[in-house]
């Protein structure tokens, strides 16, 4: 299946079936001589990682993800780096009874539409189970922009019509006892949970809004015209299945104000920086060296348990229910996922930076 790569240095891979033996990445362009941190690796998945809490899919998946070359004695070697991970908790009885069937906000359709053949256990290629390869190329792209002082974060920023106003990291990491919405705003946070739970006893979902921040990225990132990096950062985080909308800076509030209230003034010095920041690090698809701030729409989950009406493949009205276990707001398994898209970008972008100025030597 073609589109199942992202990045030119720094390519990402994916492969695999939500109800297959497992899924799988490469990940081509790692530095050689990179400390590989497993530890992090590892941490990194558990965060995406179903069965968390009640706020997310009760399916249960170690995600141990198995590296099988590019790393030695510790260290990355510049080959490619291969890792598995193997599916352990699959229900595809809970499938059966759709397998005939087109399933509401869901990629049955269109998959059947384009290939004339789909997985429908649980989606295949479309399920949300394959951003678990993408966690884990993160994970390794951070590792080489610790490195560079890069420091890529993510949070709730609202769930349905509540929108958090404050943002402390120390809360977003306060561990899924004390925040298992990851919020950055403590006195909403409370709220937002209560939302999702009443969705998920309704048998419905409810939708979120996903913002990522990325500090340290130095000015000059990005490749007018066509692979702009706030194009590139949008396109990564839309290429996520539950994504609706992106938007980089003061984003849409930008049509509310003037020229002369949404412009950012320089301010004079050395490192050049900006009086505020409502264009989100990112000029003319360049970055500027103040923080990226990119948020993502995610639209309510599709698989929920009231029932619906639909089309099967023959055309024929049916009355259905989904069975299974899913998200009721997608949103803190989103975080990981987000974080890990833009540290890939950014990554990306970084290593093409760099080779430009090498061969300028």
């Amino acid at each position: 299946m073609s589109g199942s790569s992202i990045g030119t240095l720094f390519k990402v891979t994916t492969f695999g079936e939500s109800h297959g033996p497992g899924i799988g990445l490469i990940v081509d362009g790692v530095p050689p001589r990179i400390p590989f941190d497993e530890n992090r690796l590892h941490a990194e998945m558990a965060r995406r990682r179903p069965g968390q809490s009640s706020l997310v899919t009760q399916r249960q998946e170690e995600d141990r993800p198995e590296v099988l070359s590019g790393v030695f004695e510790g260290m990355t070697t510049g080959a490619p780096i291969a890792i598995l991970i193997r599916n352990a908790d699959q229900r595809s009885k809970d499938y059966g009874n759709i397998k005939d069937l087109f399933r509401p906000g869901h990629a049955d359709y269109t998959y059947f539409a384009k290939y004339g053949i789909r997985d429908y256990r649980g989606g295949g290629r479309s399920s949300g189970r394959e951003t678990a390869c993408r966690v884990a190329a993160g994970a390794i792209a951070a590792m080489v922009l610790d490195r560079h002082g890069i420091d890529v974060w993510a949070f709730t920023a609202a769930v349905g019509d509540l929108v958090g106003r404050r943002v402390e990291r120390s809360f977003i990491e306060s561990g899924l006892e004390t925040n298992p919405v990851r919020a950055a705003d403590p006195d909403v946070a409370p709220a937002m949970i209560a939302r999702i739970e009443a969705a998920r006893k309704d048998g419905d979902s409810v939708g979120a809004i996903v913002e990522v921040r990325a500090e340290g990225v130095p000015a000059g990132l990005g490749e007018p015209c066509f692979d702009k990096l706030d194009a590139d950062l949008a396109k990564a985080l839309m290429g996520i299945g539950t994504v609706k909308g992106v938007e980089i800076g003061n984003g849409f509030e930008a049509v509310q104000l003037r020229g002369s209230e949404n412009n950012d003034s320089f301010l004079p010095g050395q490192p050049v920086r900006t009086a505020t920041n409502r264009h989100g690090g990112i000029l003319g698809g360049i970055s500027s060296g103040m923080p990226i701030v990119i948020r993502a729409a995610l639209k309510p989950t599709s698989s929920i348990v009231k029932p619906q009406s639909t089309a099967d493949i023959h055309g024929n009205a049916v009355d259905f229910q989904i069975k299974g276990r899913h998200d009721p707001c997608i949103a803190p398994r989103f975080v990981p996922v987000a974080e890990a898209m833009v540290r890939i970008t950014i990554l990306d972008h970084l290593l093409r930076h760099r080779a430009l100025a090498a061969a300028g030597q």
